[in-house]
């Protein structure tokens, strides 16, 4: 029997077996043993289907049953973060304490380096910083996150032995008692040449983006929803407490003596080295890639659907195309330039409100770069709780205009007004430092999933550039003095145009960021 529909071969043998049967001359019994032979063949076939079939259904509900069988994984948070932003922290501090460690005392480093100026190898530290911060994004997520920070704790220690030279012998010598500095042949073991000396100002310079774009990242990867803005904060402004050192440490260290004529040059800069590479053996050591368990919500969604971080131009292109961006990045540009300025010009600030003491304009100077650091724990903690963006900063750029004022404001029935001056000066660190940290926070979360250093590199590399260009027209600004109510004895009082300058940034930052309006998609992705 040969047929293509074996259901239908069996119906034809089942009702026509007599007409088959007196046509072939076959007997009754063979004809049953050929149905009996397709009805078991169909059995099996239709076995066979069924049990594929629930093969199927179970590795479909496999997962499912698994999932309802097993809870799910919770967010989970571990000590460790703490380690790794203390580092990322120290690092930090390190770098910008480096990059301002002249500073605190520029005639005595022109004194060792005749021609050559201070602010000349500021410049160049920066220059190479903003250079760099194009790069830091495609490296870290080509290398990851610990890879990169333990080379560039590496890279900057090379730079300050650099720095440092063979200088460190004699300072070796005579903290051991040995022999004093000045008996040392000074072309051999004095300071290290000037072109050796930018060569690793240049190399700290590179590394500090590694520290300086990477805390939002170090957040979402280590910190719960709740402590993002506290943990950003905190590394981002530690840079200030690096400033604060290099004006504490460096202007007493820095100082020329006919004894041992740049013998404390030659000991900061060891110093300074000395301390570097024990951060970098602590961070090569110590800090780690990522947590067992990511720390939140959205931290499961990037596992879930992991994807390589596009190039940063093309991250930067999708930035500005998102709603939302470019206003937290106005307030971050804001709050950089104010503080730069700020910082830049705290000796004249200062004198022209009545301070003209050395040792209090320099601790005046490390209060503000404290107060930044509290007011970015402070109200970083407070966001974290609320999601308050949009109104913590608003508030803070508010306040920093009221703070200003005193700055550069001289009343001049009442004259010079120290206490107050000191006072704003602090208040302003306070409210104005935190707003990078939180609008970092901010712009990550309306570009989630967009890759957070990417997002931090374009908030730095336009704080740097702005901050570039306000702080020598704010130079050429304070020389202005504008008159207030000049007619009316009792209100007449005058204005430094620098402070003018700061107030018109503020205002238009407050006008602009006034128009906020965007979705926290990471908040979201977080259920908070």
């Amino acid at each position: 029997v040969s047929t293509d529909d074996g259901a239908a071969s069996m119906g034809d043998l089942e009702l026509q077996p007599m007409s088959i049967r007196n046509r072939s001359g076959h007997s009754t019994n063979e004809y049953d043993e050929i149905a009996d032979d397709l009805h078991s063949k169909k059995n099996d076939v239709e076995e066979e289907e069924e049990e594929d079939e629930e093969e199927r259904m179970e590795q479909l509900q496999g997962p499912l049953l698994q999932d309802q069988a097993q809870p799910k994984v919770q967010p989970k948070v571990y000590p460790q973060r703490w380690i790794q932003l203390g580092y990322l922290s120290l690092l930090a501090l390190l770098s910008d304490w480096i990059c301002f460690a002249t500073a605190s005392n520029p005639e005595a480093f022109e004194q060792a380096y005749p021609g050559h100026s201070s602010s000349d190898l500021i410049d160049k530290f920066l220059f190479m910083n903003v250079l760099s911060c194009f790069a830091v994004t495609d490296v870290v997520a080509h290398y990851g996150l610990d890879h990169c920070v333990k080379a560039a704790s590496i890279l900057m220690a090379v730079g300050c032995w650099l720095r440092s030279g063979l200088g460190i012998v004699p300072v070796v010598f005579e903290l051991c008692g040995i022999r004093p500095i000045s008996k040392f042949d000074m072309r051999i073991f004095g300071l290290t040449p000037y072109p050796l000396l930018v060569v690793g100002t240049l190399m700290v310079g590179a590394a500090q983006p590694f520290f300086q774009c990477t805390p939002p990242l170090l957040s979402a990867q280590w910190f719960a929803s709740d402590e993002r803005a506290t943990s950003t904060a905190i590394a981002l402004n530690f840079n200030q407490v690096g400033i604060a050192t290099a004006f504490l440490v460096g202007g007493k260290m820095m100082e020329v003596t006919d004894d041992h004529r740049y013998g404390g040059v030659m000991q900061y800069f060891a110093l300074i080295a000395v301390l570097c590479t024990v951060a970098s053996l602590g961070t090569i050591v110590q800090f780690q890639h990522l947590p067992p368990v990511p720390p939140s919500a959205s931290g499961f969604d990037k596992l879930k659907d992991p994807h390589r971080e596009p190039p940063f131009h093309v991250s930067v292109r999708s930035f500005f195309q998102t709603p939302g961006f470019t206003r937290p990045l106005a307030a971050f540009i804001c709050s950089i330039a104010i503080t730069n300025v700020v910082g830049a010009f705290i000796d004249q600030v200062m004198e022209r409100g009545g301070v003209t003491d050395r040792d209090a304009i320099a601790w005046a100077g490390v209060g503000f770069e404290m107060a930044i650091v509290l007011g970015g724990i402070v109200l970083g903690k407070y966001v974290d709780v609320t999601k308050s963006y949009k109104c913590v900063t608003l508030v803070c750029i508010a306040l920093s205009i009221v703070f200003l004022i005193p700055l550069g404001l001289t009343e001049h029935r009442i004259g010079k007004e120290p206490v107050l001056l000191v006072i704003s000066l602090f208040m302003l660190g306070f409210f104005v430092g935190p707003v990078q940290p939180i609008n970092a926070e901010l712009a990550v979360d309306v570009t989630y999933p967009g890759d957070e250093t990417a997002v931090e590199s374009v908030q730095q590399i336009g704080g740097n550039l702005i901050s570039a260009l306000l702080v020598p027209i704010a130079e050429r600004a304070a020389k202005a003095d504008y008159q207030l109510l000049p007619n009316v004895p009792a209100l007449a009082s005058d204005i430094r145009g620098d402070v003018v300058l700061m107030l018109l940034v503020s205002a238009v930052t407050f006008c602009f960021f006034w128009g906020f309006n965007a979705p926290l998609r990471r908040t979201l992705a977080d259920g908070d």
